[in-house]
């Protein structure tokens, strides 16, 4: 196997032609100005521009899970009767057994109800409606406690006028004296 050095040079590490279809892949270096992968060089005069890039992002964005979604992996999970079926369950979804056991917590303290819609209820206010509604109640009962008061001193003068005799006024002394003194 006779190999000049310009012949070898053609070769790659594992003694491979390096394909000249995919310049910029392992094996070969990209030079600057050649119409590589990482060049601009030969984008404007017709070549085609390369689709979405593969690569990972940078930086990973967070799964975030519905409420909904957790809810109905816990149930499942607990439903879950057999050696190995809750590992399955993990699996196909792609989850940790952390998301799991944090999920399950999340759902004794009861932060995996559905959420109400609107405005939370404020205590302050619940206190001012209530405040509200006993000086409203309480309004409404002087006003009846005069309605009486004014009846009552109505019969008094009418029964003076008739002449009827009415029991008299019952005092807080009367009510605390003992009954043999009456």
């Amino acid at each position: 196997m006779d190999m000049t050095l310009a012949s070898m040079k053609d070769r790659d590490v594992r003694g491979q032609e390096p394909d000249r279809r995919f310049p910029g892949l392992p094996g070969e270096r990209s030079e600057p100005g050649s119409p590589g992968r990482g060049s601009e060089a030969g984008r404007g005069r017709g070549a085609s521009l390369p689709g979405p890039d593969p690569e990972v992002s940078a930086k990973a964005k967070r799964r975030q899970f519905s409420a909904e979604y957790k809810r109905r992996i816990v149930e499942e999970a607990d439903r879950c009767k057999a050696d190995g079926e809750v590992g399955a369950l993990l699996r196909r979804e792609g989850l940790y057994s952390s998301h799991l056991s944090s999920w399950r917590q999340q759902q004794t303290r009861g932060e995996l109800r559905p959420k109400t819609r609107g405005r939370k209820a404020d205590p302050r206010t619940a206190l001012r409606r209530e405040n509200q509604k006993l000086l409203r109640e309480n309004e409404r009962l002087r006003r009846e406690l005069e309605k009486a008061k004014g009846i009552i001193d109505l019969q008094k003068k009418l029964s003076e006028v008739l002449g009827i005799e009415t029991n008299p006024p019952v005092s807080l002394e009367d009510i605390d004296a003992p009954r043999s003194k009456r």
